[in-house]
């Protein structure tokens, strides 16, 4: 294991510029520099690297981290590959360190801990991923098997496949502790009604899932034994893998789906593997559920054009109908998804095996257009010949077409093909349905600024809406301690609504991201009102104290975002951080700091005055009861 200290230490003497520089060509604009986005198609540049915050941030596709992360997204690494990577372009040696495992040590909070507890799980499965691909070695059925596939060991290096041997309780061997709850956690082993411990995956190829970070978060095993049952097994949910969300593959195909300019989405592993092994590295597969919105999301991030590939008999059509319906209210104008339906008995693995890859590749750009597929089952179910299965079509069609409401323009464009289908005016269907008559100009307006690549938007702007680090938590309306430590320009063209000043909590988590070392001037006080923008700041003053002062000087905001990595703090500190203003000086950071902190304070104070206030008449005050509201009330210094 690689220690925490080392990868910070690392991330605060590299470079992010010098490090993306390798790849991609950057100009300096103002403090920042800027390129077309690496990770998705652009005309004009949205992508954009700080140097003095040590990140990089597409204001187009939400690409964000920082020098690990590009590395990680732009090369397709694993997480301990990247470190690996960046220390050796700095020449740098990487030390090992065995996981000591345990809980947090004394005064480490419940959230301290449970970070690390989180780290121990990730550590168990790359413990199991090791053990499962050395026993592929070692067992020449599995292998056996691998090559009537057509594979190859060198693709099924690539892909870390492996193989979980027969028996019942295997894993003993690699882990010390067998009966570690957080086994059962990540779902290695099966607690039986017996209570009797055992693996959970047992005589079949193993296929290691990693998430977007590269981190291994579950597994997805196919039986090599046709008697065997279920086919295909995959990791029951756990704190690490949420099958709804993970897509197998897309943390290894990123750079491949931006060359190509479109991703695949097949059924299995397999498919994906198989299609690699030819030259078609831009497949992925969901993870034994139907395609989600989730899934279509993530996917149109990295591409303008997915195209789901199924199987054309019934079984295949209703899985692509499936993906349509989950994938209307994520389209935007300009983004395109498309259905290839292989011929009967065939999958992508087979007929790329047997037809070559520019065969398989002129099927895909002969897939059928989300627009066409959707008029075609619609029709089909339908008899247009007659007036009232036309008039079933419209009501069919209404609940999937009014879900376009991010692609105006192609809502409006299958509309009037169903109107024509129908036998009315574009205008009539739309009074039908309830749909107001749009104004022109108002048709193609991005509805905010979430659809604009960037705008020229800088890192400190702080009217950017959603499309910063992760989730947006909090702001200042409703927020305890809302008042903000400065204040935000109104929005420009358009009339936009300015954006509520950042609260107290959030402009001190900002200047903690900026100047570490100033954590000794926090002094939170007991009792504040829980909120999450408060409990981050709470866990990032307990994290920076805890640091040596010496590592808090060279610590920066890369830094920290790395030390909460895969936390339930690290969407909040990215977001956070996307909006944080480019203070120069330490004396600046220092001014804010101190000034959120003493207006925290007597946002406190006035509320204890009012609490003790209320709670009898003020006639009814003693004279030292009246002294003591007074003080209370009364500013620092008048």
């Amino acid at each position: 294991m690689i220690p925490q200290s080392f990868i910070q230490d690392l991330l605060a003497r590299a470079d992010i510029v010098e490090v993306v520089e390798r790849y991609v060509p950057l100009k300096r604009e103002g403090s920042n520099h800027v390129a077309c986005c690496p990770f998705h198609n652009e005309k004009s540049p949205s992508f954009k690297v700080s140097q003095p915050k040590q990140i990089y941030k597409c204001f187009g596709c939400g690409a964000s981290g920082n020098a690990i992360g590009f590395l990680m997204a732009y090369n397709g690494l694993e997480f301990v590959e990247a470190i690996r990577s960046l220390a050796e372009q700095m020449g740098i040696p990487v030390p090992e360190e065995p996981w000591r495992g345990g809980g947090g040590g004394g005064g480490a909070s419940e959230d301290a801990a449970a970070m690390e507890a989180t780290a121990r799980l990730y550590e168990h499965m790359r413990e199991a991923t090791r053990y499962y691909r050395e026993q592929l070695k070692h067992h020449p059925k599995a292998i056996e098997y691998l090559k009537q596939r057509g594979l190859t060991g060198e693709i099924a290096s690539r892909f870390a496949i492996g193989f979980a041997p027969p028996g019942w309780q295997n894993l003993e061997q690699v882990f010390a502790n067998y009966t570690s709850p957080e086994l059962d956690q990540v779902g290695l082993v099966v607690n039986g009604e017996s209570g009797r411990r055992f693996d959970f995956f047992r005589n079949r190829i193993m296929f290691p899932i990693l998430n977007q970070r590269g981190m291994i978060v579950g597994f997805g095993a196919r039986v090599i034994d046709p008697e065997d049952q279920p086919k295909y097994l995959n990791s029951r949910e756990t704190p690490l893998f949420d099958k709804g969300r993970e897509l197998y593959n897309l943390f290894a195909a990123r750079r491949a789906i931006r060359e190509a300019g479109r991703v695949l989405v097949v059924e299995g592993y397999m498919d994906v593997v198989g299609l690699a092994q030819h030259g078609v590295d831009y497949a992925v597969a969901a993870l034994g559920t139907a395609t989600t919105p989730f899934h279509v999301q993530k996917l149109l991030r990295q591409t303008d054009n997915i195209v789901f590939s199924f199987d054309g008999d019934a079984a295949g059509r209703r899985a692509a109908w499936r993906a349509l319906e989950n994938s209307l209210a994520q389209l935007v104008d300009g983004k395109n998804l498309s259905f290839l339906f292989l011929p009967q008995g065939e999958d992508p693995d087979s007929f790329i095996r047997r037809e070559g890859r520019a065969a398989f590749e002129g099927l895909l750009a002969a897939a059928m257009p989300m627009s066409g597929f959707l008029v075609r089952e619609l029709t089909r179910e339908n008899d247009l010949a007659s007036e009232e299965g036309r008039t079933r079509l419209l009501r069919d069609a209404k609940p999937l077409v009014t879900q376009l409401q991010q692609a105006p323009m192609l809502g409006r464009m299958l509309r009037k093909r169903l109107a024509e289908l129908a036998g009315i005016t574009p205008a009539e269907l739309d009074s039908h349905w309830g749909i107001a008559a749009a104004e022109s100009p108002a048709l193609s307006r991005p509805r905010d600024d979430r659809t604009s690549p960037g705008g020229g938007r800088g890192f400190g702007d702080g009217r950017q809406r959603g499309g910063g680090f992760g989730r947006a938590r909090g702001g200042g309306d409703g927020v305890p301690f809302a008042e903000g430590g400065r204040a935000v320009p109104a929005g420009g063209a358009g009339g936009r609504r300015p954006r509520p000043a950042p609260s107290l909590a959030r402009t001190m988590l900002q200047a903690l991201l900026s100047k570490p070392e100033l954590v000794s001037r926090v002094d939170l006080p007991e009792g504040l009102e829980p909120h999450p923008e408060l409990r981050t700041l709470r866990v990032l003053v307990e994290f920076l104290r805890g640091q040596p002062e010496a590592a808090l000087v060279g610590m920066r905001a890369a830094g920290v975002l790395q030390a909460f990595a895969g936390s339930d703090f690290e969407d909040m500190l990215r977001d956070v951080e996307a909006d944080a203003p480019e203070w120069v000086e330490t004396g600046e950071v220092q001014a804010e700091l101190d000034g959120a902190m003493e207006r925290l304070r007597d946002q406190i104070r006035r509320a204890e005055a009012t609490k003790m206030a209320g709670a009898t008449s003020l006639a009814g005050l003693t004279p030292e009861m009246r002294d003591a509201l007074r003080g209370l009330l009364r500013r620092p210094g008048a």
